[in-house]
């Protein structure tokens, strides 16, 4: 890894990847980190590609632990790290020179723990980039901060005015097909259902309704997908799957919670009966 001896040991990066059957892209990852890394940590989820061994040819290194959910696996990659300054990146992503420019800035000048940084990451799609990315916090430091314990959309708990925005793009080359696509979007709408439902929200109706239609008109037209031709007409369209699919399994739950509780009334009422009669 790359020590710069200008550079304060307090300041020092580990670079945390989460893995898993990625051997083809986690190479581009890795390398487009190594020039501020001080550290690379490799957690594979139990990979049957080359992954692992690729990574160790990079001279990552590597842990396994089977998968037990986004936010406990980069929890376990959290604490593998070496150091306490951690920048978050997935085998998908891809550092571009703009942005290795600032982080090789900003970590000649990581003085306030306090402090973490966002990267503005754009994803791909049909082989078209999506013009319309977000900011995602990924460098901070673990003495301060923790991982959200969310089934989905983890992110390290830091307030919004702690926040600084670093120049640059993170490239996400996350589109391998429709078929992975939909694969994908089934899991992640399962476990927003289920954090919702874990969560005690109830379900709504318009929130069905509404949401769906609501999402297509803020993807292509407020964010400008229209100009992205048939890839970001299908972008905008998945979003509308996406939100119905979310809210029809948080349904789906809790029509089978209540069916549950229905159940149990029935075996409660009954017992009592029995008791009753045996008296």
């Amino acid at each position: 890894m790359n020590h710069m001896s200008s550079v304060p040991a307090d300041n020092r990066i580990s670079v945390v990847i989460i893995a898993q059957d990625d051997g083809i892209r986690i190479s581009a990852a890795i390398e487009s980190c190594k020039p501020f890394a001080d550290d690379i940590v490799v957690i594979d989820g139990g990979s049957k590609d080359n992954t692992i061994q690729v990574a160790e040819s990079l001279g990552c290194r590597v842990f396994s632990n089977p998968w037990p959910g986004y936010a406990k696996q980069r929890m376990f990659g959290v604490d593998k790290a070496e150091f306490d300054w951690i920048f978050l990146i997935d085998t998908d992503e891809v550092v571009d020179a703009e942005l290795l420019g600032d982080l090789l800035k900003v970590k000649e000048a990581l003085h306030d723990p306090a402090k973490a940084y966002s990267v503005f990451r754009i994803g791909d799609f049909l082989g078209k980039w999506m013009n319309k990315g977000e900011y995602l916090v990924r460098l901070y430091n673990r003495r301060i901060y923790g991982i959200t314990n969310s089934l989905v959309h983890e992110m390290p708990d830091v307030a919004s005015s702690q926040i600084v925005h670093l120049d640059g793009v993170l490239w996400h080359y996350g589109f391998r097909s429709i078929s992975d696509h939909m694969t994908r979007f089934n899991k992640y709408t399962d476990l927003e259902a289920e954090t919702a439902f874990n969560k005690g929200k109830s379900f709504r109706i318009t929130r069905l309704l509404l949401r769906p239609p609501a999402r297509f008109v803020q993807k292509y037209f407020v964010q400008g997908l229209y100009r992205k031709g048939l890839a970001g007409f299908a972008v905008a369209v998945f979003w509308v799957m996406y939100e119905f699919l979310a809210c029809f399994k948080h349904y789906e739950l809790t029509k089978r919670r209540k069916k549950i509780e229905i159940v149990d009334d029935e075996q409660t009422e009954q017992k009592g009966e029995t008791s009753y009669v045996v008296q």
